[in-house]
């Protein structure tokens, strides 16, 4: 049985559809890809797993995890799947954390949601190591400080520790990479990688970046228009596309050789 098995899940918001038929597995400590341009429908799939989609939207088929229904779950029977079991880091850390609660509080706030048996103080020491597991230096010092006094990889840092600090099975990183600099961008993969080895999470790594996706993930999922046009191993993927999709993905990615007098090309 997979872990979690996606099956002809469809989404509207009024009468437009944004997600049509996807169908997806993931298996227990895999890491699969889901690629595609800006609004091709990667997040709106990732946050209907966890039942955070807005109440206007509509939302049909089948979400199953561990062979569990989620879309006939209520919210507090979601709320103890949410975190625990499955996490998730979005791709904006100053609108994901409260900027007016400092970081250690966010995260005891979000160990004791889930273990109301700690004490204030063992929640504080798990959450001072899940900080120094994410390397934020002097974590028990800063501990009290407030999101702004951290830089964007840090913050980032931060919702991983978050997302990590119940020992998930499944965390969705949701174009995690996005808002930063290429250097910490490759250092935040490289967190991601390990953790994801060390702790066996399996991972829904959402990207409009080819390269990053390759680097990360074992199978690919391609998605455009709410559709998911071609799915294997990463490597087959990205080296020998089939759908005229993906290899206009793949030639659109500037090179050294690219002839910049003309237009990439597009589909």
């Amino acid at each position: 049985m997979p872990l979690l098995a996606i099956e002809n899940l469809r989404i509207w918001f009024g009468s437009n559809e944004v997600v049509r038929s996807v169908s997806l597995t993931l298996d227990r400590g895999e890491v699969l890809g889901l690629v595609g341009e800006s609004g091709s429908g990667k997040s709106v799939t990732s946050l209907a797993i966890l039942g955070l989609l807005d109440p206007a939207a509509r939302v049909e088929g089948s979400i199953r995890w561990q062979g569990q229904e989620l879309l006939s779950l209520t919210n507090r029977d979601l709320r103890s799947i949410r975190g625990r079991e499955i996490a998730i880091v979005f791709q904006e850390p100053m609108t994901a954390l409260n900027p007016v609660m400092s970081i250690g509080r966010q995260i005891t706030e979000a160990i004791q949601a889930h273990s109301s048996g700690k004490s204030a103080r063992e929640a504080r020491n798990q959450a001072i190591h899940a900080l120094e597991e994410v390397a934020i230096p002097e974590a028990a010092r800063r501990f009290g400080d407030y999101p702004h006094q951290f830089s964007g990889g840090q913050r980032q840092r931060i919702l991983i520790a978050m997302a990590l600090v119940h020992k998930p099975k499944l965390l969705i990183a949701d174009e995690p990479t996005t808002a930063l600099d290429v250097t910490v961008q490759a250092q935040v993969l490289d967190l991601l990688k390990t953790l994801q080895r060390e702790h066996g999470v399996a991972m829904l790594f959402t990207s409009h970046d080819l390269a990053v996706v390759g680097q990360m993930a074992s199978r690919v999922a391609v998605m455009r228009h709410g559709q998911i046009l071609e799915t294997g191993p990463s490597h087959q993927v990205l080296t020998q596309p089939q759908h005229l999709y993906t290899k206009s993905l793949l030639a659109a990615v500037p090179t050294l050789r690219t002839d910049r007098s003309q237009p990439l090309a597009l589909v």
